[in-house]
């Protein structure tokens, strides 16, 4: 018999989800007041805060905490809240970066125009995702889930004056609402006949027959709100929209969310999984990593560029799962806890990266005006630290030693190079190839943050905006470079994390990382050592020696002393700051191998007459051609159908009444034929 753990955690951590509601109606009263928003985005840091060292505890503790029970919820039900490991491990990553993104927001909120439509819903849209993680039934994870959805479409429609704003909250809420209603089918066919909403009763139902249409049903759901293609539209639409500290959480922490939901229900509830559902899970994986990665490789605008980069590393999380599902069901429990570590531990690192990065191109837009890439540059001098923030976000997004997301990438190509003991021909198949297509995307993220960071903080600036930009406040700064620091720190002590995981791969698999577990904390061992292993500290220390080797041979050996010169130009004087490199050069070799199939580009020139030493002009036309096959045509309809139903509006009250009466019998013939 289980032994429950501390029984007060649940409490604390159901507690500081009221208290995070409970401010939602407070900031309505105080929102416009001196410091007001900033009370209110302190309180959720604290509140955040609390909840994070909560599940912490509940993490480290034997036993998961006792559940508390509340009479609410469905006819005769009732709500039951508390944290197993999992929920335990998602709120621990979720609310660290909520901690520091509502610290940034102190400053940045308070520079907004209207606080009144940002600050009420974000207390609510925290709580939400709290309360998902809390819930041990269906009917709270829904609840949760809802409050999620409409805080953040809220939260997107602040500034509803823009039409390109209405239009992103408009697809965002139609995109959460189909993602809730095919998890609310999925909990009902876990539920089964016995109507059992409690996950603990649906473990006991096990519905065998109905778990690959959960499978189907979780992938739709979970991955709609986490960003999978074809179901991404949304992201880039809607992370432009709202206010940057949103962004972060939306991006970093938001989509997390949607992945635990997706954990919960095929690991946790669906039962032992068969070989074939890693197949899909895969393929779509795979897909979404390389289009996330080309599309953003495609994008001038900052923030849509990193929208593109969420759906991207959503594909790498899911790649993990799929690897997990398939080592789980040939019995591959090591293989199968590997990848599973994978992929939490890069859900980790891209709440933390994902997030810096959103913040740092808040304070660029608070800064310059302007989210533009072709009207940014030199912002190094002007606002160095978030410079340095920024560019920690961007190695490690890129995959780069010694930051964080080089260890999960690495982790889950190590995954990859066991598929050879798969027993199944398809998989062993597929997954070299989704191999491949994760190796290209980290090449091509690579090559993107290159753009993204060299256009915007290097060169020359390239508007009157970036030339006047001054450094952001300083709560900002020293979230960013919190955030900064964990990213290091996560990449250099990989084996905090992976041993804190350690409980949920023995919740959902049974196993652990045998090795792993006598391993000091400085290095980390998949497999085995003499295959493979990783010392953060140890690369750390390598690549400091290597620079500090570097500059004192340059210093010692250099011919001259150091001296400054205008750059090279090319006999040009005074050359404008539009010949240097720009945004579309560096997309422009991509563009030429992907663009005809992937965008259908079209390139069009204008060259000056002969002999005129005028510019010529290229201009280059991009189609997004998910969006142009699936969703135009579904819009066009709607149009239609909906322009034709517009007409009853302007009937008689005479036919009004004639219609309902008539639709009153259809419904009692139907009901009497049915008896």
């Amino acid at each position: 018999m289980s032994v429950a753990g501390p029984w007060f955690l649940s409490e604390l951590a159901a507690g500081c989800v009221g208290w995070l509601l409970l401010l939602s109606p407070l900031a309505i009263l105080i929102a416009r007041r001196r410091h007001g928003s900033g009370l209110i985005y302190g309180a959720c840091a604290l509140a955040s805060c609390a909840l994070a060292l909560v599940a912490l505890l509940a993490l480290l503790s034997p036993s998961p905490p006792a559940a508390i029970e509340l009479a609410v919820g469905l006819p005769l039900g009732r709500t039951i809240l508390g944290y197993d490991p999992l929920g335990a491990a998602f709120a621990l990553i979720i609310n660290v970066a909520t901690t520091l993104v509502s610290g940034y927001a102190i400053g940045y909120g308070a520079h907004a125009r209207e606080p009144q439509r940002v600050v009420p819903f974000y207390p609510a849209f925290i709580a939400g995702m709290n309360l998902v993680l809390l819930s041990r039934d269906a009917f709270s994870f829904l609840v949760g889930w809802e409050f999620m959805s409409l805080a953040s479409w809220a939260l997107v429609a602040s500034d509803h004056a823009s039409a390109e704003n209405r239009r992103a909250a408009l697809v965002y809420l139609i995109m959460a609402t189909g993602g809730a209603l095919t998890l609310l089918f999925a909990f009902g066919l876990l539920a089964g006949p016995s109507g059992g909403y409690g996950f603990a009763e649906m473990r006991r139902a096990a519905h065998v027959a109905a778990a690959p249409l959960v499978l189907v049903l979780a992938l739709i759901g979970a991955g709609s709100k986490a960003g999978l293609v074809p179901l991404h539209a949304w992201l880039p639409l809607a992370h432009p929209a709202a206010p940057s500290h949103v962004s972060a959480l939306m991006s970093g922490v938001m989509t997390k969310v949607a992945v635990y939901g997706f954990i919960r229900i095929v690991f946790d509830l669906a039962g032992p999984p068969s070989w074939w559902w890693s197949l899909p899970v895969l393929v779509v994986a795979g897909i979404t990593t390389l289009l996330g990665v080309l599309y953003a490789l495609m994008e001038h605008d900052l923030k849509r560029l990193l929208a593109y980069h969420t759906v991207e590393n959503i594909g790498i999380i899911f790649i993990g799962l799929g690897l997990a599902l398939a080592f789980e069901a040939s019995g591959l429990k090591a293989a199968a806890a590997l990848s599973l570590t994978a992929a939490i531990f890069h859900v980790f690192n891209h709440s933390l990266f994902k997030s810096l990065l959103f913040l740092g191109s808040g304070a660029v837009l608070h800064a310059t005006g302007e989210r533009d890439m072709e009207r940014l540059g030199g912002l190094i001098h002007r606002m160095p630290v978030t410079a340095l923030a920024f560019l920690a976000g961007c190695i490690a997004i890129s995959a780069l030693p010694p930051f964080n997301g080089f260890v999960s990438e690495w982790l889950t190509f190590q995954a990859i190079l066991l598929s050879p003991q798969l027993p199944q021909w398809v998989p062993r198949l597929i997954v070299p190839a989704v191999g491949a297509t994760l190796a290209c995307a980290a090449a091509l993220a690579a090559t993107c943050f290159v753009k993204a960071f060299g256009m915007t903080f290097l060169g020359r600036s390239r508007s009157t905006a970036a030339a006047e930009a001054r450094e952001t406040d300083g709560w900002s700064q020293v979230a960013m470079l919190l955030l900064a620091l964990l990213c290091l720190l996560a990449g250099v002590l990989p084996g905090f994390v992976m041993d804190a995981l350690a409980p949920v791969m023995k919740l959902l698999l049974g196993a652990r990382l045998a090795v792993q577990s006598s391993e000091p904390w400085l290095r980390i061992v998949p497999i085995d050592s003499a295959r493979s292993a990783y010392d953060g500290a140890l690369v750390l220390g390598m690549i400091a020696i290597a620079a500090a080797a570097t500059a004192l041979i340059v210093r010692r050996f250099a011919s001259h002393a150091l001296r400054r010169a205008p750059a090279w130009d090319c006999g040009f004087p005074d050359a404008s700051p539009a010949t240097q490199y720009t945004a579309g050069s560096f997309a422009q070799p991509i563009r030429r191998v992907f663009g005809g199939v992937v965008f259908r580009a079209r390139e069009h020139v204008t060259m000056p007459a002969p002999g005129d030493t005028g510019p010529a002009r290229l201009e280059v036309e991009l189609h997004d051609t998910l969006w142009e096959a699936l969703y135009a045509p579904v819009i066009r309809l709607v149009d239609a159908v909906t322009a034709r139903v517009n007409l009853l509006q302007f009937l008689t009250i005479r036919r009004y009444l004639t219609l309902v009466v008539s639709a009153l019998v259809l419904l009692l013939i139907i009901v009497g034929a049915t008896r």
